[in-house]
C-alpha cells in the first residue's frame, strides 16, 4: 500500500511542476531546465525572468489539511537551494558565459490540487531574502 501512496505522491508532484511551468511561461519566464540534479540535491525548475536566472522550488499538495505547501520550505531547504543554485551555475558556466545574466533569484511556487476542484498556484519571488 505504501508503494502506491509513494507513486501517487510522485505523480502529484510532477503534475504540480507541470502547472508551475505553465504558470511561469504565462508570466513571461523562459524555462531553462527541469529537475536538475547533483550530489547536493535537485532544483525543480531553472528559468529566466528577463535577465535574471531563477531557481524555482515547487511544493504541491492535494489539500490544505497539512497546511499550505509553501510552509514546507524551511530555512534548511532555502540554504540547500542556495548551494544548489551555485552548483548549477558552476556546472553551466560555459553555457551562460556570454548571456546577459544580471542576477540570480530563488522563487517558490505552491500548488494546491484538490480532487475535483480547480488548482491554485501561489508564486513567491525572492524567497531567500
Amino acid at each position: 500500500m505504501r508503494q502506491n501512496s509513494d507513486r501517487q505522491s510522485i505523480l502529484l508532484g510532477k503534475r504540480g511542476e507541470d502547472l508551475a511551468c505553465d504558470y511561469l511561461r504565462e508570466h513571461g519566464f523562459i524555462i531553462v531546465e527541469r529537475n536538475w540534479r547533483c550530489t547536493t540535491g535537485e532544483i525543480d525548475i531553472v528559468a529566466r525572468d528577463g535577465s535574471t536566472l531563477v531557481m524555482v522550488e515547487v511544493k504541491t499538495r492535494s489539500s490544505l489539511a497539512a497546511g499550505h505547501p509553501l510552509e514546507a520550505i524551511t530555512p534548511a531547504k532555502l540554504a540547500r537551494l542556495r548551494l544548489l543554485a551555485g552548483a548549477w551555475c558552476q556546472a553551466n558556466e560555459k553555457r551562460y558565459a556570454r548571456s546577459r545574466i544580471d542576477g540570480i533569484r530563488i522563487d517558490a511556487i505552491g500548488v494546491v490540487m484538490p480532487l475535483g476542484q480547480p488548482s491554485s498556484v501561489l508564486h513567491i519571488r525572492g524567497v531567500e531574502r
